[in-house]
């Protein structure tokens, strides 16, 4: 089943996106207090999407997919994290940065960071130029969300407290302006980096959840990135040092987990940082994953200036 929520007019709600177009939730469901979000029916849990089924199978009354706006599935997630290399290919090409090193994930461990929910957006949304930056990059990810209330879970129990799977888009800022004139201390390339994640709709999302029931397997999906038409990015999801279990355990070890608290699952190779395709203004992206469907985003105009508060007077 694959969960979305949209804005029809003036009003935004929550759905099932299907072929013959979107069911409309709240007004389908005929019993007090009926899901009104996606993050809602995570909360009600196993009888409310047993309920969803039911409803997906008999629905007769269908909101055309041209007179929507496909919002992200979550808009505001309690707990939005992200990893770090997850992939050894990509660990390369980044010239093993941030001290992250090729290694065996029996000697490692997961890196998450959080990010700022302002960062979320949608299918078909445009991505702004950030105001401190020359050099944007692309990050398709396979994007975990928590179903269930989940603290300290081995890796055996972690998937059952998947509620499904997006896609995400870690767009980057790879360089920042405001280290012109700076003086160099200790972390400020960690920060630079972090800061460069955190620009508005600099993490799209979407155009559905698809419920956990219909990716048995999280670790055999194919990822594909394309900008303008040309692959920039093409990898499995077998190839995470890190499974999705893998993580939301280690996770789940450093703060409880909410239902539609979002773990995305790191990048592949195919980034402009390691082959200097860097993205451009108007260009077209398009993030496909396996069994989930395809993310589609453009990029913005850049800003006339750009931020350099240590430009001299």
């Amino acid at each position: 089943m694959k969960l979305v929520t949209f804005k029809c007019g003036n009003t935004t709600s929550c759905g099932i996106l299907t072929n013959s177009g979107i069911i409309y939730i709240p007004a389908s469901i005929d019993r007090p207090n009926p899901p009104r979000s996606v993050k809602h029916i995570l909360t009600q849990s196993t009888p409310c999407l047993n309920e969803l089924y039911v409803l997906a199978d008999t629905a007769k009354n269908f909101v055309p997919l041209d007179r929507v706006t496909l919002l992200a599935p979550i808009p505001n997630p309690g707990k939005l994290l992200a990893l770090a290399g997850n992939y050894r290919k990509h660990i390369i090409e980044a010239g093993k940065k941030l001290g992250l090193a090729e290694s065996p994930r029996t000697t490692t461990v997961p890196r998450p960071f959080l990010m700022p929910d302002n960062v979320v957006s949608g299918n078909d949304a445009i991505i702004p130029w950030p105001d401190y930056s020359d050099q944007v990059d692309h990050e398709i990810e396979l994007a975990a969300v928590i179903g269930k209330t989940c603290r300290c879970v081995s890796p055996q129990q972690a998937l059952d407290y998947v509620g499904g799977y997006t896609i995400a888009n870690d767009i980057s800022a790879r360089s920042v302006t405001f280290k012109e004139n700076r003086t160099p201390r200790p972390w400020d390339e960690f920060f630079d980096w972090l800061n460069g994640k955190w620009s508005d709709g600099f993490f799209p999302l979407g155009p559905c959840i698809v419920t956990a029931d219909e990716i048995k397997n999280p670790q055999d999906l194919q990822l594909e990135l394309k900008v303008n038409g040309e692959t920039r990015q093409n990898a499995n999801t077998s190839e995470m040092i890190f499974t999705v279990a893998d993580t939301v355990s280690f996770i789940s070890h450093l703060m409880t987990l909410q239902p539609g608290d979002i773990i995305a699952t790191g990048t592949p190779e195919g980034v402009a940082m390691g082959t200097g395709k860097w993205l451009n203004p108007g260009d077209n992206i398009e993030c496909t994953i396996e069994k989930i469907g395809t993310l589609k985003n453009k990029i913005g105009p850049k800003p006339k200036s750009l931020y350099k508060p240590l430009k001299p007077k």
